[in-house]
């Protein structure tokens, strides 16, 4: 997804995804620059995370670029929600700071929990399988769909490991947005209604939504990783495998007598062929 030959723009909120996803990326050897959005919504509150944030890049000793909006004016403006507005200036900027730093993606820190949000706040709205297929590892900009590419490195993972890596492993602090307590917000009554679902259940949510891009893929006759998973999936989907992508890569790498097992089913890779045996 990414190459050590161009910077990343990492967008960086303060927020435990978002420092979590600099860190990742410093310690992995990426040539990082980051990038900070002061919306003016929060008061004070936005002032500290811009402060939290210059800190913590300082600590880090990575470059950062902080752009100040006047949110309320551009929504008036263009007659949309503080929502909308929000995320039209952030991404706009974003593509024009990627553009004049040269960078080769934009890198923002979506994770599985957002993930699963996003399939639920569609599902709620009313949804085709393009809504349902949720967010993808890399994509579009949707205010510059022909520039910069936006990724999303840690959709792997979960909301719970991220604050665990940094508590626990970084000894790295972030800061909380007190407006994720307004349950008026459609996205914070999602979140909230996710603290009645098991880890498991939001990994499951997740991965639905990786099948439902390759049958998107499929659909539009798109030879990608993602249909190669969902044409996996169906041809093993009664098996009870749990990671069908990592039986897929396996595939792809051609590891010849790797196994893997479910409750019912041993798979193992022979000839480059998957064969596939009760237990």
């Amino acid at each position: 997804m990414l190459t050590k030959d161009k910077p990343v723009l990492v967008a960086v909120s303060g927020g435990a995804d978002s420092v979590s996803l600099l860190d990742v990326l410093m310690r992995a050897g990426y040539d990082c620059i980051a990038v900070h959005c002061n919306f003016h919504l929060r008061g004070t509150e936005s002032d500290r995370d811009e402060m939290f944030v210059r800190d913590l890049c300082k600590e880090l000793n990575v470059p950062l670029e902080v752009q100040h909006f006047d949110t309320l004016a551009y929504s008036r403006e263009k007659h949309v929600s503080m929502e909308v507005a929000a995320r039209e200036l952030r991404y706009t900027w974003f593509d024009q700071m990627a553009r004049e730093k040269g960078c080769q993606a934009i890198a923002v820190a979506h994770h599985r929990n957002d993930q699963a949000e996003t399939i639920l706040l569609n599902l709620k709205r009313g949804a085709g399988l393009r809504g349902l297929a949720g967010m993808r590892p890399k994509s579009v900009n949707p205010m510059a769909p022909d520039s910069v590419p936006i990724v999303r490195p840690l959709l792997c993972t979960t909301r719970d490991y991220i604050e665990h890596y940094l508590r626990d492993k970084r000894h790295l602090n972030w800061v909380i947005d007190s407006t994720n307590k307004d349950l008026t917000i459609s996205r914070n009554a999602v979140r909230e209604q996710l603290k009645e679902y098991t880890k498991a259940e939001i990994e499951h949510m997740a991965q639905t939504a990786e099948y439902m891009q390759g049958y998107v893929d499929i659909l539009e006759g798109k030879q990608t990783r993602e249909a190669g998973i969902a044409r996996l999936y169906e041809d093993i989907r009664g098996c009870n495998f749990a990671e069908i992508d990592k039986i897929y890569d396996a595939l792809q790498r051609g590891e010849g007598g790797k196994t893997f097992t479910s409750k019912t089913h041993k798979a193992t890779i022979k000839k480059g062929k998957l064969c596939v045996t009760t237990v």
